[in-house]
């Protein structure tokens, strides 16, 4: 690396899919890493900081190893100069206070009191995903909002934890033990910090695993609520292993939140969970984004016309 001083922002785009590997070839370069959707659709962008200007052909070498693996055109990378300040409190001030029906997500820099009446969750933006702003995750802590008050739930199940808010927030309002679990071992790292920070280590385990088909994830089975926030082929790959993980219908059945996926998708993502015997409850439309909530309930065939969805 070239050992200028100053401050240095990578930025690189991304697909759904490798999103997470490009994070990954960048994280050697970067003391910060975030990632988001862009308003392109399957479009993501990373962001890394740096104090020390990255080596372009060091940077190269490493995207063509992911780009390669996926078989996509190596991704324009800019390096951009910005100006050295307090970029991690100012990173901080542009996540404000986030408002999910019962639940309150605020961060360290957030100097009042949490409303009265609401669920708090402590939580700082940060590598692993799941803040409470996105779309998805909002859209996953509206209907576990929806929820309070309506089921009760015994053994709930977090597929793809992610920070660890939503597991925190089902902690937290039917005051239950969760597994948490998530195939990145980064995420159980700063899942496990901020299940410390709202107070619950008691009741939320986050532990690394690769889907359903673990011993961990199986011993811990069936499940009568799983959240899942990842990405619609994941979801779709995942869903027979969902259905078998899920309480059966004899047993009561179980409920299942399914997020990180387009509008576009969201046919596709039902369908593969129709054939599991999983009818709709409930969706939730955030700007072009979408949460399904379903229902396990006796099959009723394969057939699948679900445009009302």
């Amino acid at each position: 690396m070239n050992k200028s001083a100053g401050l240095w922002r990578i930025e690189v785009a991304a697909t759904a899919e490798s999103v997470n590997a490009f994070e990954q070839a960048l994280d050697p370069f970067c003391e910060a890493i975030s990632w988001f959707a862009t308003d392109s659709e399957g479009e993501w962008r990373i962001e890394g900081f740096t104090e020390t200007r990255p080596d372009g052909a060091d940077l190269a070498a490493a995207l063509s190893v992911v780009a390669r693996e996926f078989s996509i055109a190596v991704p324009e990378v800019s390096v951009i100069s910005v100006e050295k300040r307090d970029w991690v409190a100012d990173n901080l001030r542009m996540f404000p206070p986030t408002d999910a029906g019962r639940f309150f997500v605020y961060g360290t820099h957030y100097d009042t009191p949490p409303p009265v009446g609401r669920v708090p969750i402590l939580l700082n933006p940060g590598r692993a995903f799941g803040s409470g702003e996105h779309q998805t995750t909002m859209g996953c802590l509206l209907a576990l909002s929806d929820l309070v008050g309506m089921r009760k739930f015994k053994k709930p199940l977090d597929m793809g934890c992610g920070s660890g808010i939503l597991s925190i927030a089902i902690a937290k309002a039917w005051r239950v033990p969760v597994r948490a679990v998530d195939i990145d071992i980064n995420s159980i790292v700063v899942a496990r910090q901020n299940i410390h920070r709202n107070g619950v280590p008691g009741l939320v385990r986050a532990s690394r695993s690769n889907g359903y088909d673990s011993p961990l994830v199986r011993q811990g089975g069936p499940y009568d609520l799983i959240v899942s926030n990842i990405l619609a082929n994941p979801l779709c790959n995942m869903a027979k292993s969902l259905g078998s993980t899920l309480r059966n219908a004899t047993a009561g059945g179980g409920i299942v939140i399914l997020a990180g996926f387009l509008e576009c998708d969201a046919n596709r993502v039902y369908a593969a969970h129709y054939r599991q015997g999983f009818r709709l409850m409930r969706s939730y439309h955030i700007r072009g984004w979408r949460t399904l909530v379903l229902q396990r309930r006796p099959a009723l065939g394969t057939a699948c016309k679900i445009s009302q969805i």
